[in-house]
């Protein structure tokens, strides 16, 4: 996988790098391939298998390490759908991001972190990655990650 494309090619013009792929657990799926929609299992910012963000926002983790997780989420999403996909190619559109950031009551700068993730795909695929996007205040994720996120995207 990942031997070439387009959107490799871009990847690595951004000097991003796609630390994944990190499957879930039996029986489980990383992604669902259904009548040109794909749809990722939540990915938690991994790298090397690792977690790299626990705890909370408004707590132990500040909004830009919570924006720099967010961002290696994104790029686990692209990690899984290139495995399922073949090539990452076959994306036509991002469609939805789901970011779910753990973080205190008063915590409210949800957006503020997802907005990592949305930058990635934005800067990866240009105008076909602009998305609809919700950002969700959670009281934990799993594992202690700071930061969860779910990607939906056309395919061809």
């Amino acid at each position: 996988m990942g031997d070439g494309g387009r959107v490799r090619a871009r990847l690595t013009e951004l000097g991003l790098i796609l630390h994944g792929p990190h499957p879930p657990h039996d029986p489980l799926d990383a992604v669902v391939v259904h009548e040109g929609v794909a749809r990722t299992s939540g990915q938690l910012p991994r790298i090397a298998g690792e977690l790299t963000c626990l705890g909370r926002l408004g707590d132990t983790v500040s909004v830009e390490e919570g924006r720099d997780a967010a961002a290696v989420c994104a790029l686990n999403a692209l990690a899984v759908l290139e495995v399922a996909l073949g090539s990452l190619d076959r994306i036509t559109r991002v469609l939805t991001l789901t970011g779910y950031v753990a973080s205190t009551p008063d915590f409210h700068r949800q957006p503020d972190v997802v907005d990592g993730a949305s930058r990635v795909l934005a800067d990866v695929f240009g105008e076909a990655g602009r998305h609809t996007r919700s950002a969700i205040g959670v009281a934990s994720l799993p594992r202690g990650g700071a930061v969860e996120v779910e990607l939906v995207v056309a395919v061809d």
